[in-house]
């Protein structure tokens, strides 16, 4: 399981102390005045010392000019899983969501016998209609599946399998 995800990417400096101004992954941004400290990808670790939500930005322990400020640019914030954006029902973290193993619902037409394995989610994208599930069968080949309740049935996240309900959208 993930323990990290990536909130935030660090944008251009922003005045003369050191603030970075930042783009919320999630979209959601009030969470991020409750974050005491994030993460770099290689590891690095600073305390936050201010947020502000116009423009959106942060202030890093540390990181005292803009010089400093734009050795940053670029770089992905993360947070431990107990401080991302809280979910609301029926919503997962698309990290949560990649490697599911992905299943024919019994019964299906055209699925083989009832629980086939078709192969596992590799990603989820966002498209323009909603979000994408991208399939990996074991050939390689990758299909793109919405993700929406009419293909997909729950999550069984202690599995971490999810039932594909109807296999024609894969032709």
């Amino acid at each position: 399981m993930i323990e990290r995800f990536v909130v935030a990417l660090a944008g251009a400096s922003f005045g003369l102390k050191g603030w970075l101004k930042i783009t919320s992954l999630s979209g959601e941004t009030t969470h991020l005045r409750s974050l005491k400290r994030v993460f770099l990808r290689d590891g690095t670790e600073y305390a936050i010392e201010g947020v502000s939500l116009s423009p959106l930005s942060v202030k890093l322990a540390g990181i005292d000019s803009p010089e400093a400020a734009r050795m940053l640019t670029g770089a992905e914030m993360l947070v431990p899983r107990a401080e991302a954006v809280p979910l609301g029902e029926g919503e997962f973290y698309v990290e949560d969501l990649r490697g599911l193993e992905v299943f024919t619902l019994p019964g299906a037409p055209g699925a083989g016998k009832a629980g086939d394995p078709v192969g596992h989610i590799a990603d989820v994208i966002e498209g323009g209609g909603g979000f994408l599930a991208e399939i990996l069968f074991p050939s390689g080949e990758k299909k793109l599946v919405p993700f929406r309740n009419e293909f997909f049935g729950p999550v069984d996240s202690l599995s971490r399998r999810i039932e594909l309900l109807e296999t024609w959208i894969l032709g």
